[in-house]
């Protein structure tokens, strides 16, 4: 049974970086061929895709995020991470990390994070 745990500060300053960690067991992040994910949830809105490292290293940014994120990982603690530089309150979201699959061209999210919340005040 694959288990994703988040960690992070829930509260951060506009302009600061937000970092977040996954930790991941019960299988190895370089595994062919999933891709692991930061998804959030803003307040009264809908899930957003936010970036992806995939097994072989590779990274995949939302465009509209594109400037501000950077994903990497560390295969030694089986760990990736999200970083979200100059924040606004609008970053404010529950923040998941996920495991992805591609079926068909398709992505499916098999196994989350029970998300972490990250409120940017002032």
């Amino acid at each position: 049974q694959v288990q994703l745990q988040e960690s992070g500060p829930g509260l951060v300053k506009p302009a600061q970086t937000l970092s977040l960690a996954c930790t991941v067991s019960g299988g190895s992040i370089t595994t062919n061929y999933y891709s692991w994910v930061w998804i959030r949830q803003p307040p009264g809105k809908g899930l957003e895709w936010v970036g992806a490292i995939a097994y072989d290293g590779s990274l995949d940014y939302s465009p509209s995020l594109k400037s501000r994120t950077s994903i990497s990982r560390d295969t030694s603690k089986n760990q990736f991470t999200l970083q979200l530089s100059s924040v606004t309150p609008e970053d404010t979201a529950l923040y998941y990390c996920t495991r992805q699959e591609t079926w068909y061209g398709r992505p499916f999210y098999d196994y989350w994070g029970q998300g972490t919340q990250v409120t940017v005040y002032s």
